[in-house]
């Protein structure tokens, strides 16, 4: 979006806001204090690096105004993002190409060391005239087609504009673009691309666009479509089903989904693909996104007890397609976890996943849980490979009293794979973190 609009809207609604008591009244603001430690260490392969592990505190800064008053009401919001290097000497920070432009928490510098600091800001201006609100700046999606990830010490962001619509009653209708990215170890945007355009030196898109609808057709069933498309390089469509059932035991949650993700543009296309607008995968045609995803996850909850099953299958010679720069990402998958999102071509994956509220005990706040997921046929040159996954989480938030919301986690994970491009890794991570209200 053009910047020059974005401050004269932000201009406009501040002028505005003189004449309104909504926009400072209705204000809310907060600071949350992250603290994050990683440690990856890579369990094959000889190449560098053999382990990775980096350490920052990191501040988020939200502001979210109300609104002026009449037919169409205006607002801002704002987003600081602040990250201090504690820890990442010693050579654990590694940064393995020019391609790849932070290690796993913080940029890289001239140098190829961890940046001491690194900032940046995000403004948001809002239009909303009755049940309809229109943002432009920067954006937290959480769609099945674009998901920000908030996996490290800062969240990633995008820009660009969305409308979100609740004029019906329990229909929600979304649309919107997209053009740019801010990695999660970055203080840049940049433009948008998926994994196989060859990373920061690859191809990129400034466009990528959405809608979709989703309709409570029960207090306990939700139906969603949504489409998604990165021009020149592929298009999704996507169909889910949520359903909560109450048993005279415990109850049931169903988790159903399915993308079925197409070529677009320039990839679809020999010249355009070997122009460097391809996918990864296990590629019959040079890289052409040919993918269709299904899979559900059944999940069983009974007195802080919750048991979970999933399957899901991939088809198609290409991996499942996502909005992925390099530097972290989120697709919007059953399999995505700690490490792994077992999307490749034709991997077919069975997923085990028991959860624990230990208030049942009476130590409110305290959590836990493991999962194990095993993924095989997976397409390669060399013949269908496999790979594992097994997550364990351990969480406490302070449920009382002065220290109300102090959250400490501990996450660990393995992963094991016979795909040639993935090493077997083992992950720590820590996190204490902590959200001071302002206003």
């Amino acid at each position: 979006m053009k910047k020059t609009l974005l401050a004269a809207a932000i201009g406009l609604l501040l002028a505005q806001s003189a004449l309104a008591g909504g926009f400072v009244e209705d204000s809310k603001a907060g600071l949350t204090l992250r603290n994050f430690y990683i440690n990856q260490d890579n369990r094959s392969g000889v190449a560098d690096p053999s382990r990775q592990e980096e350490w920052g505190q990191g501040f988020i800064f939200n502001f979210a105004s109300g609104y002026t008053q009449g037919t169409f009401g205006f607002g801002v919001d704002a987003i600081g993002l602040l990250g201090l290097r504690l820890d990442s000497g010693g050579g654990t920070h590694y940064n393995p190409s020019s391609g790849n432009r932070g290690g796993l928490v913080f940029p890289t510098d001239g140098q190829g060391d961890a940046v001491d600091a690194f900032a940046s800001l995000g403004l948001t201006g809002k239009v909303k005239v009755s049940k309809t609100e229109v943002r432009l700046g920067t954006l937290l999606p959480k769609l099945p087609v674009v998901n920000y990830n908030d996996g490290r010490l800062l969240p990633q962001t995008f820009e660009g504009g969305q409308i979100t619509s609740n004029e019906f009653d329990d229909l929600t209708l979304v649309a919107g673009q997209l053009e740019h990215a801010k990695g999660r170890n970055s203080s840049d945007n940049e433009s948008l691309s998926i994994a196989g355009a060859g990373g920061a030196a690859g191809q990129r898109s400034n466009e990528f666009y959405f809608a979709g609808a989703d309709y409570k057709l029960t207090k306990d069933l939700l139906v969603q479509y949504y489409f998604g498309n990165l021009e020149d390089f592929y298009q999704q469509h996507f169909l889910g089903l949520t359903h909560s059932w109450a048993l005279p035991v415990g109850s049931l949650k169903s988790d159903l989904r399915y993308f079925l993700s197409d070529s677009d543009g320039k990839n679809g296309s020999q010249a355009g693909r070997l122009a460097g607008y391809r996918s990864s995968g296990y590629q019959n045609n040079g890289g052409e996104v040919d993918n269709q995803a299904w899979s559900g996850l059944l999940t069983y909850s009974l007195n802080g007890h919750a048991l979970s099953a999933g399957y899901q299958q991939l088809s198609g010679d290409s991996d499942f397609p996502f909005l992925n720069q390099g530097d972290g990402s989120t697709a919007y998958l059953i399999t995505d976890r700690q490490i792994g999102k077992f999307q490749r071509a034709g991997e077919r994956t069975w997923l085990a996943q028991y959860a624990y509220d230990f208030a049942k005990l009476g130590v409110p706040g305290l959590t836990t849980s493991v999962v194990y997921l095993k993924g095989d046929q997976i397409e390669s040159a060399t013949g269908e490979q496999c790979e594992w996954e097994r997550d364990f989480t351990l969480g406490y938030v302070v449920p009382e009293g002065d220290l109300k919301g102090l959250g400490l986690s501990w996450r660990n994970a393995s992963l094991r794979s016979s795909v040639a491009s993935q090493r077997d890794q083992d992950e720590n991570r820590l996190i204490l973190s902590y959200t001071l209200p302002l206003l």
